[in-house]
């Protein structure tokens, strides 16, 4: 009853968020693949004699990349509204219903303050990403589609590869290796959110986002200071990306570039995120990193449940 009651009251940014930012990504790549194929036959046009193909094995063979390219772009585009979506509902999940007083209804019922925010935590971690990886895949499907199409219009040779030669079924056993590693990783994330949902009298997102990052600017002045040494890249990551990024799906193949370059690290995580890799993806269980922060993230949870049983804001 609490997951169904989470999902009525959010179906609108667990649900028709991700389908909205798929349809979307689904017009653009039609609207693409128009206008790529009037700009080729513009092209073709112009030579008399057209333009003739000629591609090697390897070529066709290569082909394939545009089929997971598809699929991951469908993915991408929902996940970006997916963070957007977790991120806010983390933040407003207890402040939201003692503002709205409906967390006297539900104290009324025989539900105990850990089912109540356990139900948030389970739509955060686990339901919300599957969903989205559902609906990610299924635009990427189509995104799929349409790419062997413009293929085939505009006569290019050996445009069955980009099916032949796709990975779906890699893919697929990498997002399924990446869901559980995310409930982990997000943990600390939605911990602090949640916690400052269920402390915050009001402004909830001064607290839990402001604040830490004027708190980090400020450390970081002090390093003007003779004989003050500040650690900003340990500082940054563990406020800024640990604390409040985590719900960045693949963000976990940053913790290994934390103590080099900070625009390095930036670089190679942005490449990381840009595919997904099941063998760092296990790897990153192994680390300190994932179970500290996943401890840490527990343990607000904890005490967002013990706030939530006696807060009251009137």
């Amino acid at each position: 009853m609490l997951l169904k009651r989470e999902f009525w009251e959010h179906r609108g940014g667990f649900l028709w968020g991700p389908l909205i930012a798929g349809a979307i990504a689904i017009v653009f790549t039609v609207l693409g693949v128009i206008g790529g194929s009037v700009l080729f036959r513009k092209v073709a046009n112009q030579h008399g004699e057209g333009i003739n193909f000629e591609m090697s094995g390897g070529e066709i063979g290569r082909a394939g990349s545009i089929g997971d390219a598809a699929l991951a772009g469908g993915l991408g585009m929902v996940c970006l509204v997916f963070v957007f979506v977790v991120f806010f509902y983390a933040l407003g999940s207890i402040y939201d219903e003692r503002k709205d007083r409906s967390i006297l209804f539900w104290k009324s019922l025989p539900v105990s303050d850990t089912q109540a925010v356990l139900s948030k935590l389970v739509w955060a971690l686990l339901l919300a990403p599957l969903l989205a990886a559902a609906i990610g895949l299924a635009v990427g499907l189509v995104m799929w589609v349409l790419a062997w199409l413009a293929a085939v219009l505009n006569g290019f040779p050996g445009a069955g590869a980009i099916f032949t030669q796709a990975h779906p079924l890699q893919l697929l056993g990498e997002l399924a290796v990446s869901v559980p590693v995310y409930a982990l990783w997000a943990l600390p994330t939605v911990g602090w959110l949640m916690l400052c949902s269920a402390w915050a009298r009001s402004v909830p997102f001064v607290w839990a986002v402001v604040i830490p990052l004027l708190a980090c600017v400020f450390v970081s002045f002090l390093d003007i200071m003779p004989g003050i040494e500040i650690p900003h890249g340990a500082i940054w990551y563990t406020v800024a990306l640990r604390g409040l990024l985590s719900v960045v799906p693949g963000t976990w193949f940053l913790h290994e570039q934390m103590n080099g370059d900070a625009q390095q690290a930036a670089l190679k995580g942005t490449e990381a995120l840009s595919q997904l890799d099941s063998v760092n993806s296990l790897h990153v269980l192994a680390t300190a990193d994932l179970w500290i922060g996943a401890a840490l993230g527990a343990a607000m949870i904890y005490a967002a449940i013990r706030l939530r049983r006696w807060r009251d804001d009137g």
